[in-house]
């Protein structure tokens, strides 16, 4: 006989392997768009896009969600998912051009500062509370930044265009009033008729990457699971996990493609060996501050 203990306490077990597979995949996805660096970066994305349709397509149909979608996205809705649609393809573009040019470093530290421009999006623009070991940590993250950006790298516009159009991206989907699969169906949807006109455009060129070889067929073709399957990971961890519990979790991913980018053999230089260490401890500091207020007792209401 099951105890209410464990039943208790299997969602959130569910919770901690679809959040772990989704920051894990998000993690080695640098390795997948690495073997497809011959391929431009804007043919990645626009193959991303069709595939995705075609795969949340059968995944909306086969759940009878179809009707939900349409009804939801109108008015008000629609266009803030164009903009999250837009917001999303700049930061896919930005994540497959940095792999390629050899700035996945770069591309771990955006996601490393995400978390942080979550959290000031969230004072400046939805008047949230910013908590005093929050404002310390965004600070000391701050300066690790502007010592890549004094030091003359440039490729911190990398990292800052990650974080920043993610965390806009975010900020959207946190007010639009449509699930994470009624979201991601639309935003693909609306991406789909340019990436299908870029498609037939190269292949009209004979500068498509499509039909070079099995191999790369099968990997170009697998863009739609890839991109798609993390995303929905992740919003069944976020409705299974705490949100403090996530905000740790989501570390997993940055850390792994900074593993990545050595592994690929990404040099070290002198600004990172200063500019990482201080993100790092400002992401500490608000892993650590999350969890302080998250054990924090409820004030009793009067």
């Amino acid at each position: 006989m099951t105890s209410p203990t464990a039943t208790a306490r299997a969602p959130g077990n569910r919770g901690l392997v679809l959040a772990i597979g989704a920051y894990g995949i998000w993690g080695v996805l640098p390795l997948y768009f690495h073997v497809l660096a011959h391929v431009p970066a804007l043919q990645i994305l626009a193959h991303r896009v069709v595939w995705s349709v075609l795969f949340l397509g059968v995944l909306v149909f086969a759940l009878g969600r179809a009707g939900d979608i349409w009804r939801a996205a109108r008015g008000r809705t629609l266009l803030l998912l164009c903009a999250s649609a837009a917001l999303i393809a700049i930061n896919w573009f930005v994540y497959i051009w940095s792999v390629e040019t050899g700035h996945v470093l770069e591309a771990s530290l955006g996601y490393f500062i995400n978390p942080l421009v979550n959290v000031a999006l969230g004072m400046l623009v939805l008047g949230e509370r910013l908590r005093r070991w929050q404002g310390v940590a965004i600070a000391v993250a701050g300066a690790g930044v502007l010592a890549m950006a004094v030091s003359g790298g440039g490729a911190i516009l990398i990292s800052l265009s990650l974080a920043f159009s993610f965390g806009f991206y975010g900020l959207v989907r946190k007010v639009v009033a449509i699930d994470s699969l009624g979201g991601l169906t639309v935003e693909t949807l609306l991406l789909v008729p340019l990436a299908a006109v870029w498609l037939f455009y190269t292949t009209g060129q004979g500068t498509s990457g499509f039909g070079v070889s099995a191999g790369q067929n099968a990997l170009l073709l697998a863009a739609g699971v890839i991109t798609a399957t993390p995303l929905l990971m992740f919003a069944a961890a976020a409705r299974l996990l705490p949100l403090s519990m996530m905000g740790l979790l989501q570390y997993i991913a940055p850390t792994i493609q900074f593993l990545v980018a050595l592994m690929l053999g990404e040099p070290l230089r002198p600004i990172h060996m200063i500019a990482f260490p201080l993100i790092w401890v400002g992401c500490a500091l608000y892993a650590w501050d999350s969890i302080r207020a998250a054990r924090a007792p409820v004030p009793a209401e009067a």
